[in-house]
């Protein structure tokens, strides 16, 4: 089972485990907004399985209230897709579907993916939770981990993580998929230990992120351009936005 070091990984106590199958019905009556939708759930999804409920009395960590969310527990699940299957929207859908934060592992070609989200109540229906940013790792090979990937999964067990709340817990969680993503640019993993820091890293890797982007479609134009002193231009943006990134690499 490709799932079991990951699940492994978080070192979930026993009382937590719920261990049930959640049929694609629950995806498909939680307000799935087209039928384009609803044939990915259908074709999409080998399986969805229900694998913990983090709550107060089973782990020991208080629930969190304030007039932006609640957070009664935390639903860790696993979805295995097919191969034609896609997985970005399937994974949102499913974030959108559980009115709890969810710890989701993704199957599909033999790699696993974790994604998480914060969720806050909806400011247009009463009752109705809306999730934040999504946050997903890469697809990881679990019987094949680089180092980064090793120290990543090492880090998530559950009772090595802030417990002052659920939600200190759950961003402790997406703090550690950042350090992952960051550890993809400069080859180490190192989870944020601070707010502070946090902050700065997921800063960091949002504005790495855009000047990437912007470089490549900077060099696909330079290779493109016929005119010597327009690829000159380009040549230099693009040398300034190189510096810029390696700057960037350094505070991640």
């Amino acid at each position: 089972m490709i799932f079991a070091p990951v699940i492994d990984a978080f070192a979930l106590p026993p009382d937590a485990r719920v261990d049930q199958r959640v049929p694609k019905k629950l995806l498909l009556d939680q307000g799935v907004p087209t039928a384009a939708d609803k044939r990915q759930i259908q074709d999409g999804i080998e399986d969805l399985h229900w694998i913990a409920a983090l709550k107060p009395t089973n782990i020991g960590v208080p629930d969190y209230r304030d007039e932006v969310r609640e957070y009664l527990e935390i639903a860790v699940l696993i979805v295995a897709f097919r191969q034609a299957a896609k997985p970005a929207r399937l994974i949102e859908l499913i974030h959108r579907a559980i009115p709890y934060p969810v710890v989701l592992l993704s199957g599909q070609s033999g790699k696993v993916s974790l994604s998480m989200a914060h969720k806050r109540w909806s400011q247009g229906e009463a009752g109705k939770v809306v999730i934040e940013d999504l946050h997903r790792t890469a697809a990881i090979n679990p019987n094949a981990l680089a180092e980064p990937e090793t120290l990543f999964l090492s880090s998530l067990a559950l009772s090595t993580l802030p417990a002052a709340d659920l939600f200190a817990l759950y961003q402790a969680w997406i703090d550690r998929l950042a350090g992952l993503e960051a550890a993809s640019i400069t080859g180490s993993f190192t989870p944020p230990t601070s707010t502070e820091r946090s902050t700065i890293l997921r800063d960091g890797l949002a504005k790495y992120a855009r000047i990437h982007y912007e470089l490549t479609t900077l060099r696909n134009q330079a290779v493109k351009e016929k005119q010597l002193n327009r690829r000159v231009e380009l040549n230099i943006t693009i040398k300034r936005l190189e510096a810029e990134l390696a700057e960037i690499k350094t505070t991640l």
